[in-house]
């Protein structure tokens, strides 16, 4: 009995202790802000990536950044049975991100995502995979982008 609480606080202690981080942990850390940011293309995609970059927006860090984004949204048939009836889709977003600084272009950016959806007969539930799919693509851009961001804000 010992041997086992013995052995289960040790991993407990190991497990603490073994200097583990998550990767995104210290992003609200970086010294990084966007001064203006300006959308065009999917609203909806950019009002999410707008969102998820609000942190950074007008703060007073060391860096300053302006960045232009244009975002591009496709709803491509994949598949279609013998019906004609549509099966399957393709949801790809494309994201051009122009930074720069003072007034100079540093840096171009194009970041795509894709998805392959099954067609749901509810078109309500469909509009909803969609959306979450837009939210999904929205995440992943923004976190690509503040990991470029914090990279030229190293050099």
């Amino acid at each position: 009995m010992y041997k086992k609480i013995f052995l289960f606080v040790f991993l407990i202690f190991l497990v603490n202790h073994c200097g583990f981080t998550p990767l995104y942990s210290n992003k609200s850390n970086s010294n990084v802000s966007i001064t203006d940011l300006t959308m065009k293309g999917d609203r909806t995609i950019n009002n999410y990536i707008k969102v998820n970059l609000y942190q950074l927006l007008n703060n007073s860090n060391e860096k300053q950044f302006t960045i232009n984004v244009d975002t591009k949204y496709n709803k491509i048939v994949l598949s279609k049975d013998k019906t004609a009836k549509i099966t399957e889709y393709e949801l790809s977003s494309t994201s051009v991100f122009e930074i720069s600084s003072n007034n100079k272009l540093i840096k171009k950016i194009t970041i795509s995502e894709k998805k392959n959806m099954n067609n749901i007969e509810d078109e309500f539930e469909e509009q909803k995979e969609e959306r979450i799919a837009k939210q999904n693509f929205a995440a992943t851009t923004s976190r690509k982008l503040i990991t470029e961001l914090s990279i030229l804000n190293d050099y």
